[in-house]
């Protein structure tokens, strides 16, 4: 996501970092868990499984949801956490105002109390599943749009479900993931998994969707969006009546572009031009795009953009918008995944550096407006930092891909490109590190990359 708008930049470099202008919210105390002891990532293999229906014009949605995994851990599972993200900027709500996601008629589990401000919650196992043990838990799934524009919100007619339906926490070796949210930059770890989903909605409403997706008749006046989306990370879908069009990349990728009425032509011509180029431009540094399909979902007054696997939702000028960022996010969180809240620069920073490669952006003079504001400062740094210091958020965006640019003329272009599609192809639907980057930097050059990290403030 970009996720924060410089005062001043010219029009070029604004279309490199179109951001919204959302407030960095803390979101509650992440809470102590009891956990298995430390392991693998767990849980994993997961396989979601959803049927929702959506009312008259995409605002609420009611369903029932199944999600089955697997334990990886060396020591037996008593208990997941189901992350409830649409809760994050509403948080326990108030008596007139409810939290968006509501879950109900638990089976496979008992339900604990809600914590870190409702967005996650407990769920105790029947009996402790040992490793490598598979089970299941399903539940009914209430979902109410809120009323403001966001990655989970609305804007007119157009209804933007980012981040919330439900997903299993994440337990490694540092225990459970039960970060509080953000909503400028993101919170989200999770492992790849698979989605089934099924969306039951009036015939009006055009639904783009995480996956390869397509349509069957439902009851009169309805229609049933299928989708089935393989080895991702969130499913994410809009709802709204509207625009689309439909292009194939040269690289064989289907691009699916929505856009409400008012969106700029201009933009959305550069947005569906600059969108194929780059799915597959990226497709031959990094790797090929796995899933088939990528949807743009375009909209004039949405605040920068936001990605999300297959889909990405992008406020949208006559320049343009964020969209070579936001496509590059499908490896850099997508397929090469990381814990966006613990160590956010592994895909902004990541997805930044492609887009100035793309765009062709001069990074030789790349830090001359860039200043480090005090000694705990670090491009390494969490969101725990970022969300108390929301004026140094930028430095993501700007010191990260410098950084990067840095190393390519350290160690050379050629070991660079091939640095990135290697470290690619190692953590293709897995989970990469700041530690698991550095050591594969160095790997390829003879020089000490030590002054160098300590340089680019990189930890």
């Amino acid at each position: 996501m970009s996720s924060f708008r410089p005062r001043a930049w010219s029009t070029a470099l604004r279309r490199l970092l179109v951001v919204p202008v959302t407030l960095l919210v803390a979101a509650g105390a992440t809470g102590a868990a009891p956990a298995p002891e430390a392991g693998a990532a767990t849980p994993d293999r997961l396989r979601y499984d959803v049927s929702l229906r959506s009312d008259a014009d995409g605002s609420h949605w009611t369903g029932h949801q199944r999600v089955s995994f697997r334990n990886a851990s060396d020591r037996p599972l008593r208990e997941v956490y189901v992350r409830l993200w649409g809760n994050g900027d509403d948080k326990c709500g108030t008596p007139g105002k409810p939290s968006p996601v509501k879950l109900s008629h638990l089976h496979g589990g008992t339900a604990g109390s809600l914590s870190v401000n409702c967005t996650a919650l407990r769920i105790t196992l029947p009996r402790p599943l040992a490793h490598g043990e598979r089970t299941a838990l399903s539940f009914d799934v209430s979902i109410a749009v809120p009323q403001r524009n966001a990655r989970f919100g609305r804007e007119g007619a157009f209804r933007f479900l980012g981040n919330a339906l439900p997903v299993l926490a994440v337990h490694d070796a540092k225990g459970w993931h039960l970060d509080p949210y953000v909503s400028t930059g993101e919170s989200f770890y999770a492992l790849a998994s698979d989605f089934r989903v099924r969306i039951d909605h009036p015939s009006a409403l055009k639904i783009p969707a995480t996956g390869r997706t397509w349509t069957t008749g439902g009851e009169p006046g309805r229609t049933v969006t299928h989708s089935v989306a393989h080895q991702v990370r969130d499913f994410a879908w809009a709802a709204g009546p509207f625009r689309t069009a439909t292009d194939t990349s040269p690289g064989g990728v289907r691009v699916k572009s929505y856009w409400t009425p008012n969106t700029p032509a201009a933009g959305v011509r550069l947005n569906r031009k600059d969108g194929v180029a780059a799915v597959d431009r990226f497709g031959r540094e990094f790797g090929q795009y796995p899933y088939g399909e990528i949807d743009f979902v375009m909209a004039k007054d949405f605040g920068g953009g936001m990605e999300y696997p297959g889909l990405v939702i992008l406020g949208t000028t006559e320049e343009g918008s964020a969209v070579v960022h936001e496509v590059a996010h499908q490896w850099w969180y997508g397929i090469v995944g990381d814990d966006e809240y613990g160590a956010p620069w592994l895909d902004e920073s990541f997805a930044q550096y492609a887009n100035y490669r793309f765009l062709g952006v001069d990074t030789r003079d790349c830090w001359s407006d860039i200043g480090w504001p005090n000694q705990s400062s670090a491009l390494t740094n969490s969101m725990a930092y970022w969300s108390t210091h929301p004026n140094e958020y930028h430095l993501i965006y700007v010191a990260g891909p410098c950084a990067l640019a840095d190393l390519e003329r350290t160690v050379g272009a050629d070991k660079m490109a091939r640095l990135l599609k290697r470290y690619a192809h190692d953590h293709w639907y897995g989970v990469s590190t700041t530690a698991d980057f550095k050591k594969a930097a160095q790997s390829v050059t003879d020089k000490d990359l030590t002054a160098f990290w300590r340089k680019h403030r990189i930890r």
